[in-house]
């Protein structure tokens, strides 16, 4: 004799102040509880990598400056230029770096960018590297 056998063929007690809930309302009573809000983000936010903002040698600098005054001379020829460019994070210390190819409608000195003809402005600070395509020198 199983112990429930005296209350099985009972029916559900049903009171008048509370209707019966859906089986969807009763499911939900027992799903999942995060009890931590936000953990998982926490620490996929932490797991998240960015790289360090890399250091130019004099050397480096150097030859880059001579890049971008190259540049800035040759701006009214719209040359077609790739670059190298870092991107400081929003949330952490640290980065990406970006590839960039495109012209460089103007030189924004007041606020130390190149605009490019598709509205992108890059820093010249954060510059890495600039290169001339096709044939330019």
């Amino acid at each position: 004799m199983d112990k429930y056998d005296k209350i099985r063929h009972l029916s559900r007690p049903q009171y008048e102040d509370f209707p019966p809930m859906s089986i969807h309302d009763r499911a939900a009573q027992f799903s999942p509880f995060a009890a931590l809000t936000g953990y998982d983000a926490a620490v996929a936010e932490t797991a998240r990598q960015v790289d360090s903002k890399l250091e130019l040698t004099e050397d480096q600098a150097n030859e880059l400056n001579q890049k971008l005054s190259r540049l800035l001379e040759r701006l009214s020829d719209r040359p077609e230029i790739r670059l190298t460019y870092f991107v400081p994070d929003k949330r952490k210390d640290g980065g990406k770096y970006i590839d960039k190819t495109g012209v460089v409608r103007i030189y924004d000195s007041y606020a130390r960018q190149l605009v490019f003809t598709d509205g992108e402005r890059i820093n010249v600070n954060d510059l890495y590297s600039l290169e001339f395509t096709g044939e330019e020198g």
